[in-house]
């Protein structure tokens, strides 16, 4: 009973982080990397470069929309918690991967399992920043986003 309740307790603390809101892109260490290791043409990766991404997140509980949005291309995934479900990354290397998102203390980690290996990414709040980090093989992107709304 009182392992019942203490996850109970520890579902409800980490469900009050809120993500929901806009965020700016502010800085973005090793995106080249990161979509070498994906795959990714050389043309988009110096495109891609150039862009400064911003997310707009919308968060139910345990039900997530988020989307990125640049002038060049823009992606949202949805999700819930704990669900795995399939996702096709059209926006980056077009490729398909069963995705699961769950919560790790407070911040949200992604495994995407498929044709590429230690694939995922991670988020979390401090103040008014939102950290991602993206990973692929033995490549890390690590960006932050500013709160403007």
């Amino acid at each position: 009973m009182l392992k019942l309740i203490a996850s109970t307790f520890s579902s409800l603390f980490i469900m009050s982080v809120d993500y929901s809101g806009t965020w700016d892109m502010v800085s973005n260490v090793n995106l080249e990397g990161y979509m070498v290791a994906l795959g990714i043409d050389f043309a988009t990766r110096k495109i891609a470069s150039m862009l400064k991404p911003q997310k707009v997140i919308e968060q139910d509980g345990d039900s997530f929309t988020i989307k990125t949005l640049t002038t060049f291309r823009s992606y949202s995934f949805s999700f819930k918690i704990g669900e795995e479900c399939e996702e096709v990354t059209k926006v980056l290397d077009n490729r398909k991967c069963q995705t699961v998102v769950n919560w790790k203390n407070e911040k949200l980690v992604c495994v995407q399992k498929g044709e590429k290996r230690n694939r995922g990414w991670t988020h979390w709040i401090e103040g008014n920043e939102l950290h991602l980090e993206m990973y692929c093989e033995d490549q890390v992107c690590k960006q932050i986003y500013r709160k403007i709304s």
